[in-house]
């Protein structure tokens, strides 16, 4: 636990979502009655996910049939993360996309269009994508072989299921990262810049708000990076060992949202 700060100072958190709210089709323990904890106490809270399939609405609607309280514009994905960050750099273009709804979505609302063919892209950006085909992932070799930008969502490299783990996004990338000798340029977690948009959403200060997440490699290095306070809980892909190995380490690991709530509410 962080000695600087008890976690009852907390004044807002970030919650990952795969491994910490749901693991596949299915809610983990705690996670409805933590956030309508929350949300009673009006302590803010945003979803930050690495998973870039999905829009927000669609998140949002998942998650009310759940049990949990969400709107749209508590849901930030690496898709949109992405797309934010693209659009600054870039005024438009064509963009290759080896992904689902969620990273489609958010490219062409910032303005670029999407392509199929390697020769007319200015970009090729890779997320999770299972509905992939060895033609589209073709297509994208050729291209990020042309020398342009190679963009991943995340580089995740397995997705939490209720069968176990399955191949994610950073699957795909590291295909294509074997296949053209280039190294992908990744935009969700760890890096920070999602953290950092989730913080300005909510009007939130780095160190008064609470990192929550499965994963030391994206979820812990990410908020730390950040600034922010950082819990891990072991419902996920994160064992007790490789939080343990950290240095530094998150400031508070728990089982479950059970045993953060109980802790942070004093149950």
């Amino acid at each position: 636990m962080s000695d600087e700060m008890m976690l009852s100072d907390l004044r807002a958190f970030i919650f990952d979502m795969d491994g910490v709210i749901y693991r596949g089709a299915a809610v983990l323990p705690g996670a409805a009655e933590f956030v309508a904890n929350l949300r009673h106490a009006a302590i803010p809270y945003l979803f930050v996910t690495n998973n870039s399939t999905t829009p927000p609405r669609a998140v949002a609607e998942r998650l009310i049939g759940m049990g949990i309280d969400a709107t749209p514009d508590q849901i930030l994905t690496s898709a949109d993360a992405t797309a934010l960050a693209l659009a600054k750099e870039h005024n438009g273009g064509r963009a290759l996309v080896i992904g689902e709804a969620g990273i489609r979505e958010a490219l062409v609302g910032v303005g670029f269009t999407l392509t199929e063919s390697f020769r007319e892209a200015d970009m090729v950006v890779v997320g999770m994508d299972r509905q992939a085909t060895y033609a589209r992932l073709r297509e994208a070799a050729l291209a990020i072989q042309r020398g342009i930008p190679f963009v991943a969502t995340n580089t995740d490299r397995t997705l939490p299921t209720e069968e176990g783990l399955v191949p994610g996004a950073g699957s795909l990338v590291g295909m294509l990262e074997i296949a053209t000798s280039r190294k992908a340029r990744a935009i969700g977690k760890p890096a920070p810049d999602i953290f950092l948009v989730a913080l300005q959403r909510m009007g939130a200060t780095a160190a008064y708000t609470g990192a929550i997440g499965d994963r030391p490699e994206t979820d812990i290095l990410g908020g730390q990076a950040a600034g922010l306070r950082t819990i891990a809980v072991l419902t996920g892909a994160g064992t007790p060992e490789q939080f343990a190995a950290m240095h530094p380490g998150p400031d508070w690991v728990f089982a479950d949202l059970v045993e953060l709530n109980r802790a942070y509410f004093h149950r």
